[in-house]
């Protein structure tokens, strides 16, 4: 099998507000279609957002699981959070003692991770 390429796709009930949220993160575009937005980077399709009308979202920690979720390694955590808040994440999980991460969600309520070293 030689696989061509890979794409990760969010379902969502509202994909212009998901895939915004993410072209605006990653510093990307979206190419939209009726029930399906691309969100590429430098020309490069990085994932996919999928209209999905009865989308419900994880509720992490407890409740429905997340399912998949990205870490985003970032330089400073400072602006990067501040940049997603604004944008519309929500915020889960602030990082604790040696922990490196924040756990956010995103518009349509998947959890993602920013990351420092």
């Amino acid at each position: 099998m030689k696989i061509t390429a890979q794409t990760v796709v969010f379902d969502a009930s509202d994909i212009h507000a998901e895939s915004s949220f993410w072209a605006s993160v990653m510093g990307g575009e979206v190419h939209r279609e009726e029930d399906w937005h691309t969100v590429s980077v430098r020309g490069e399709p990085q994932l996919a957002v999928q209209l999905a009308p009865d989308h419900q979202p994880p509720q992490w920690p407890e409740g429905r699981p997340q399912q998949i979720h990205l870490d985003l390694d970032v330089e400073d955590i400072a602006v990067a959070h501040t940049e997603v808040v604004e944008l519309g994440a929500e915020v889960l999980e602030m990082a604790a003692g040696a922990q490196r991460f924040n756990v956010y969600a995103d518009p349509a309520g998947h959890p993602f991770c920013l990351c420092w070293k």
